[in-house]
């Protein structure tokens, strides 16, 4: 019988891979929504969402974030995650 994975194996590194490190000012962004309502993932992502919708952040909304690399999307997800995890470490 096939075993069934139901997690991803994370291994420990000294150094991120480049597409887990976000540009300096996504990370501006994601310090900003955190400041904003200090929760962790998936509560945050609630946060960054409305925080960009009313463009509280430099008056920067979805657009001028999925400029910059961040989106929204279900397919831009698991770059979200590991940019929010790399930017607030352990608080993510």
């Amino acid at each position: 019988m096939a075993e069934r994975v139901t997690h991803a194996h994370v291994s420990a590194t000294t150094e991120p891979a480049a597409e887990d490190r976000p540009p300096k000012e996504v990370a501006e962004f994601i310090r900003y929504c955190h400041r904003r309502r200090p929760a962790a993932w998936p509560e945050l992502y609630d946060v960054m969402c409305g925080i960009a919708a009313r463009r509280e952040f430099r008056g920067w909304g979805p657009e001028q974030l999925g400029e910059r690399g961040l989106t929204f999307s279900l397919g831009g997800m698991p770059r979200l995650v590991s940019w929010v995890r790399f930017t607030l470490g352990a608080s993510a």
